[in-house]
């Protein structure tokens, strides 16, 4: 039998060997499941605080039973889960200390290869660079998105309805009733949301990689074809081990270019930018900002999916899903890049890819946008660059000079934005500071600013808005996004003031502060940086480690990885 990583601490026959198989069997396991076999990690994010990922128990049977079958000893662990609904001040902020648990718990364990059990945003890519970084056969198994929300005879999308809801609320146009009824009739099944948000697209990130099995992107969480799909993953890892599959055979260049052009396709979150290139920086995979825009931009958009659309991740699965995608796109794509199935794309979607319904899915000669792939933005209020997501804009907002109206934080931007004194009005560019990865700290979800109730009155529907934060992507609007360098650290966008004319012109992909370099300079010499957010801890930690947004915003010292290799036993 072929010796694995697992033998050096099941196959000793000295002392450490009694240690390691002794205290193992304390559980009930038989003496053969330590005969050499592969033992396969299911590293799972389950947790009752993710509310997304609370099905993942029932997931991680389906895969245990898997791996049995084709004759690997299964152990499941927790790694901490990060629940973007719940967790505050913003589960990015807790992403790397996530992906760190990963990696230490793949490295530190006598595992030969691993299935990561995902879902909510987050714990998507905290765990793949966590596994990165350690480079065994690696699986994703997504969780799966809710069942379609039903409110009132119509379909609504988590988080896309939130944002909706909320101005209408605001609006008077609906009663706090009427809101408090949707809490119910959107969420009605386990799996995370439903609209092609940051958790969606994750999960046909992965696929897109080649990370996970094909056609598992957009299957319902609770849809039967779930576990099968898990089983089957469990299955297939044992002989990836056999095989010694490795994520860096499936992670390379090619793949990372599909995955961005398959975003623009299903017309993903702009997060997907952030965790790709922190993924592609475990990899040692050049990859940057520039890259996004090079080969993501001028893709067009095909899935009919809010926030972008019409339709939601159910009404996807039932279409063809992301292989139809993928058939739709393959004169664009490298076809022949490995997935964990042992075989290409091009094998995958042979007999698959049929789009059977054109409403939900678009032939790539026909796009809903021509050109809709995530538009980097640079000028000197973004030097290193920010980031717009065109399909979620609005059309006439994309080329727009505008006075700025500003807010120094989060508490500033709440305290003001209704008041009925604020002078705003439509044409005005909507500023939010100090909301970036060392600034917040974590780079939350709020740079789609709700407007000001006073311009919701008048029927206003989208501004212009600017941060160094993120949105979720479930959110919509003329939203410019993780502009780089931060405010926090003296990015120009901390010298913004209130009356300052900002030139916004995506078509030539600029974002430009109409001051003068000298203005600035002035400007500069009289910047105080706010208070550190924190001095111990991890978030100290994070806050002088943090890369900025266009580097992934990862840990300077995460970047690359440490492979799988332990030479040193505990007792």
């Amino acid at each position: 039998m072929k010796s694995y990583r697992s033998s050096t601490w099941f196959g000793k026959k000295d002392k450490m060997g009694l240690i390691y198989r002794s205290w193992m069997k304390n559980q009930g396991m038989p003496e053969d499941m330590f005969d050499g076999r592969p033992v396969i990690g299911i590293c799972n994010t389950w947790s009752e605080l993710t509310p997304c990922n609370a099905h993942l128990r029932d997931i991680a049977e389906s895969v245990r039973r898997g791996v049995l079958e084709a004759g690997g000893f299964p152990l499941e662990f927790p790694i901490m889960s990060l629940g973007e609904t719940l967790m505050k001040p913003t589960a990015m902020l807790f992403r790397n200390l996530a992906s760190m648990d990963a990696e230490e718990s793949i490295r530190g364990n006598p595992i030969d290869g691993v299935v990561l059990l995902t879902g909510c945003d987050k714990t998507t890519p905290s765990t793949l660079m966590g596994a990165a970084s350690v480079d065994l056969p690696t699986i994703v198994v997504p969780g799966g998105p809710m069942l379609n929300g039903k409110y009132h005879g119509q379909d609504i999308g988590s988080g896309t309805s939130v944002w909706k809801l909320t101005e209408e609320l605001k609006k008077g146009e609906i009663t706090y009733d009427e809101y408090a009824e949707v809490e119910s009739c959107m969420s009605r099944s386990p799996g995370h949301c439903m609209t092609m948000g940051t958790a969606s697209t994750m999960a046909c990130m992965v696929e897109a990689l080649g990370m996970s099995l094909s056609g598992g992107a957009a299957i319902p969480a609770v849809d039967s074809r779930r576990k099968r799909l898990a089983q089957l993953s469990g299955r297939r890892i044992v002989e990836m081990v056999k095989e010694d599959l490795k994520i860096s055979k499936i992670l390379t260049r090619d793949a990372f270019e599909n995955a961005i052009k398959l975003n623009a396709a299903v017309g993903g979150s702009s997060n997907f930018i952030i965790h790709l290139t922190a993924i592609a920086g475990r990899m040692g995979v050049p990859l940057n900002l520039d890259d996004f825009d090079d080969i993501g931009s001028k893709m067009p958009l095909l899935v009919n999916l809010m926030p972008s659309g019409k339709f939601l991740m159910e009404d996807f699965y039932y279409a063809g899903g992301l292989p139809a995608v993928i058939k739709q796109m393959q004169s664009v794509l490298k076809m022949d890049t490995l997935t964990v199935s042992g075989k290409t794309h091009a094998e995958n979607i042979a007999d698959k890819g049929i789009n059977y319904n054109k409403e939900v899915i678009y032939e790539f000669e026909q796009p809903i946008i021509q050109e809709a792939g995530i538009t980097v933005l640079k000028g000197n209020l973004a030097i290193n660059g920010a980031v717009i997501k065109p399909s979620a804009a609005t059309p006439g907002l994309m080329q727009h000079r505008g006075r700025a109206v500003v807010f120094e934080n989060i508490e500033d931007y709440h305290a003001r934005v209704d008041d009925p004194d604020l002078d705003i009005d439509e044409t005005c560019v909507m500023v939010l500071k100090t909301v970036g990865p060392v600034g917040y700290p974590g780079m939350p979800e709020v740079g789609n600013m709700t407007l000001p109730k006073k311009l919701l009155d008048k029927g206003v529907t989208d501004m212009v808005r600017i941060s160094d934060g993120r949105m979720s992507g479930t959110a919509y609007g003329t939203v410019i996004l993780h502009v780089s360098p931060e405010s926090a650290i003296g990015g120009n966008l901390a010298l913004v003031e209130n009356g300052d004319m900002i030139e916004l012109d995506v078509a030539n992909k600029r974002i430009h502060l109409e001051v003068s370099d000298e203005e600035l300079a002035l400007r500069r010499s009289n910047w105080v940086p706010s208070i550190p957010a924190a001095t111990r801890g991890y978030v100290n930690l994070y806050v002088n480690h943090v890369q900025q947004a266009d580097k992934g915003a990862d840990l300077d010292f995460l970047v690359g990885g440490s492979g799988s290799t332990v030479t040193r036993d505990s007792h």
